[in-house]
Parts: C-alpha cells; sequence; structure tokens
C-alpha cells in the first residue's frame, strides 16, 4: 500500500472565548483566580490582562509576552470563565520557537507549551480536547518533537474521550497515523479495526451535526473515508457488517443491473457474509436472473474468476498470474494484465501495483488507450493520499492525471470521449495562479508531482 501526504485541516484550531474579565460573581477554580488575590495584586493582574491582549492582539508578542507571563503566573484562571490567556501562551511560544535556533531552546519552548496545556486542563478539565490539542501541534508544528506513535495515543485518547463528538481538527492526521502505524506493523489489528470505526462513525456525527465548523467536516470527509476505505484491501480487516452498510443499499437501489449486483456481491464475500443470510440470497437470486452466464471450462483462469466474484482479491491475483502463464496471445494477456491492474485499484486499492501492471498490458498491446484512462483514474484518485483531499498537495495530482488521459486521447481515438470528459471534469481541481505564484512557481515549468506518483509533468492552473 502506498504511503501518503500530510492531511491538514483549514482552520486554526484556537478557541475564541467571548466572556469578559469581569464577572459579577466567579464562579469555583481549582487555580488561582482574581477572587484569591489581595486588592492590590489583582488591580495588579487585572491591568496586565487587559495590557497583554492589546499588544497580543497586534502580534507583539515579544512585548506581550512579559506582561501575558505576569497575568498567567499570578492568576491562571483569571475570573473562573475566561480560557483564553492558555491559547494566548501557546502562540506566544510557538512563535518563539519559529524564531529561536538553538535545538535545546526549541525543546524547552515546547516543553513549556505542553505545560500551558497540562495547566489548562487543571483549571478547567475538558481532558481530551487538550490531548487533541497537544497532538495537533506535535503533529503539525513540531513534528519532531514526539514520535509518530506518541502523538497517535494522543490523538486516540481524544477520540476515545469524546466518541463520536471529536472534534474535527484530529480526525485527519489521526487517520493517517493509523493507516502508517498499522501498515508498519506498530499497532494490531485489532486496535486499527476499533479506531477505524470510532473515526468513522466521528466523521459521520461530526458531518451530519456540525453548525460553525462544517466547512472543515466537508474536508476531513473529502480525506479520513477515503483512506479507512483502502483498508478495505486488507484480508479480514473488514466485517461482513461493515460491507453490507456500505454496500447493499447500491444493489437496492439498482437491483436489475448486472455490474451492480456483480459488485455488491464481490463486496459482501469480501466480508465473509453467511450465503444463507437474506441479502446474500436476494443477490444471488438477482444473479442468476440478470447475470448468469454458462461458466468457462475449469482451469486457473476459471478459478481466477471464481475466487475474484468471491472477494477473495489477492487468491484472484495470484491464479490470474497462473492463468497468464498458459496465454500466447498478447492481446488477450493485455486484457488479463489489465484487470488485474483494475483489481489492484478498484478492490484492494494499492496504486502503485495497479500502475505496474497497467503499464505492462499497454506494453501488449498497441494503440490501446484504456491503460492510461486507469492510470489517470490512479493519479486523479490519490487526492485524500497525497494531501488532505483539498488545497496543493492534493490537487497537483490532477496534472500527471491529464497527462495521461491526453495521451490516452492520441494513441487510441474509441476512449478519446471518455478522456475528454475526465479531462474536463478534473481541470477545475487544478490549482489557482495565486496557488502557484505563491510557491514561486510559473504555469508551463517543469514540476515533479511527489507521493507514490513520482512523475514528472508541467504546471497548469484553473483559471
Amino acid at each position: 500500500m502506498t504511503i501518503g501526504c500530510t492531511p491538514k485541516t483549514t482552520e486554526e484550531v484556537i478557541e475564541k472565548p467571548v466572556v469578559e474579565i469581569e464577572t459579577p460573581q466567579e464562579p469555583d477554580n481549582p487555580c488561582t483566580t482574581f477572587a484569591n488575590l489581595s486588592p492590590s495584586d489583582r488591580d495588579q493582574v487585572e491591568t496586565a490582562y487587559v495590557l497583554y491582549k492589546d499588544l497580543y492582539d497586534l502580534k507583539q508578542y515579544k512585548k506581550a509576552f512579559p506582561l501575558w507571563k505576569k497575568a498567567y503566573q499570578m492568576a491562571p484562571g483569571s475570573n473562573g470563565r475566561v480560557k483564553y490567556q492558555f491559547d494566548h501562551g501557546v502562540k506566544i511560544y510557538s512563535e518563539f520557537y519559529k524564531e529561536a535556533m538553538d535545538q535545546k531552546l526549541k525543546s524547552s519552548y515546547v516543553d513549556t507549551v505542553m505545560m500551558i496545556y497540562d495547566k489548562r486542563i487543571e483549571c478547567f478539565g475538558d481532558e481530551a480536547y487538550i490531548q487533541g490539542r497537544k497532538a495537533y501541534d506535535y503533529y503539525y508544528t513540531y513534528p519532531d518533537h514526539a514520535t509518530d506513535i506518541e502523538k497517535y495515543n494522543l490523538f486516540k485518547n481524544a477520540l476515545i474521550g469524546k466518541g463520536e463528538e471529536a472534534d474535527y481538527f484530529i480526525i485527519n492526521p489521526l487517520t493517517k497515523l493509523m493507516y502508517d502505524l498499522f501498515q508498519q506493523e506498530k499497532i494490531s489489528l485489532s486496535e486499527a479495526q476499533d479506531v477505524s470505526k470510532k473515526i468513522s462513525d466521528a466523521v459521520s456525527y461530526g458531518t451530519a451535526n456540525c453548525e460553525k465548523d462544517c466547512e472543515a467536516w466537508k474536508i476531513v470527509n473529502s480525506y479520513a473515508p477515503s483512506r479507512l476505505e483502502s483498508l478495505e484491501g486488507i484480508d479480514g480487516f473488514y466485517d461482513c457488517q461493515y460491507y453490507s452498510d456500505k454496500y447493499f443499499p447500491q444493489f437496492v437501489a439498482n437491483n436489475t443491473d448486472c455490474e451492480t449486483i456483480q459488485f455488491v456481491s464481490r463486496r459482501m464475500y469480501r466480508g465473509s457474509c453467511d450465503i444463507n443470510d437474506s441479502k446474500m440470497q436476494q443477490l444471488k437470486t438477482a444473479y442468476t436472473t440478470h447475470c448468469y452466464t454458462p461458466p468457462p471450462p475449469p482451469g486457473p483462469c476459471s478459478q481466477a474468476n471464481t475466487l475474484y466474484n468471491e472477494g477473495k482479491y489477492s487468491a484472484a491475483i495470484t491464479k490470474y498470474e497462473e492463468c497468464l502463464q498458459g496465454v500466447t496471445d498478447n492481446d488477450k494477456k493485455a486484457k488479463y494484465k489489465l484487470l488485474i491492474a483494475k483489481i489492484y485499484y478498484r478492490d484492494i486499492k494499492n496504486f502503485s501495483q495497479s500502475r505496474k501492471f497497467a503499464l505492462e498490458a499497454a506494453g501488449l498491446k498497441a494503440n490501446w488507450g484504456e491503460p492510461y484512462l486507469l492510470i489517470g483514474k490512479l493519479y486523479a484518485s490519490s487526492g485524500p493520499i497525497c494531501g488532505p483531499g483539498t488545497g496543493w498537495d492534493s490537487q497537483i495530482v490532477t496534472w500527471p492525471a491529464i497527462d495521461k488521459w491526453e495521451y490516452a486521447k492520441s494513441v487510441d481515438s474509441s476512449i478519446s470521449a471518455e478522456a475528454s470528459q475526465l479531462i474536463n471534469q478534473y481541470k477545475k481541481y487544478m490549482p489557482t495562479k495565486e496557488d502557484v505564484f505563491i510557491r514561486s512557481l510559473k504555469p508551463g515549468e517543469n514540476f515533479k508531482v511527489p507521493c507514490w506518483i513520482n512523475e514528472n509533468t508541467k504546471i497548469r492552473t484553473s483559471d
């Protein structure tokens, strides 16, 4: 399986409390608040809060720092309700971190940020949210100051703590870390399955119930489900219930279409669904009515087809490769190679292997555009693998995708209409001129798209 680039969210994870410092009655708080101070100290601290915040709002962080430090150290609980002093402290130290050159000093700033988070938990609780904040900062701002497993555990604790109401900003990085660590065998199958289910529940709930963060949830929904779906390529990762919930509605909506019947049947077999289950029986009846054809003569090719229809994708590929050994006709061999490429694409989600077999298929049959159509689809589908699903890293995959579709048109007029449709569909997802300009690049320049694609192309824009 390929490992993609860093997923991101688009909104900075900073709370913006609107509570005034002065309140008629200060609530109880385990940390020192204004109410715990002498009149003279209280006056000093309240003044420090007001003055530092004015400077902070002007982004004069160095000038704000001594006043913030005085306010924070003398009354971290403020009026018992305000929390922004913690967010401001994190921001100030993160700015210091960016400017520091000495690694020990950088580490001390990171340690201080984490201490501020711990103090916030002490004063105001909400540990799951703060665990997520810590993880988010380690992942994006201080990536070298925690291991992937440490970041993963913080994200996981935040997810478990909030359940389906998890904060949107933890989902994409947690999904990627879970995926990568499972591929590296650093977390178990059972743990990956459990976390995957919790992520899926949180995405469904957050997308359906969002209020102010709906745009952020859209970005999450464009990345996490695709990354989780790629785990379908791992034997036994998802159970029958998963495949039934996800795919059987497609059959219900189109229960006479043979292609749909076969596709859903394969997915249900993939989940080891009981053949006597009512849904499996419905699929069997529909297949007999709308799809049945006499079986081919026994042999590796026939066995491969059977394995594939039963959702046993890896075993089917092995048998197709055995089948290929007895095929001498290049056209027929090319079709089997392309079929294997499609299984790697649609079912196992191994894009690099899919490209390999597609190129081998193309090499066996001259002027054949279909393998290049598939490779273009592989590239275009890599937005959630090579980036967050939106933004630069996810958009640049359209360039090599369009290259492949243009080439497919040039060698095979029979697929010209489909290639043109795909080109027109994906042109709008290319980066804008502004996206290119801010990276000191120019349209028309050569560019190497990284990630698993690793292919040279030319820069183009959507406007």
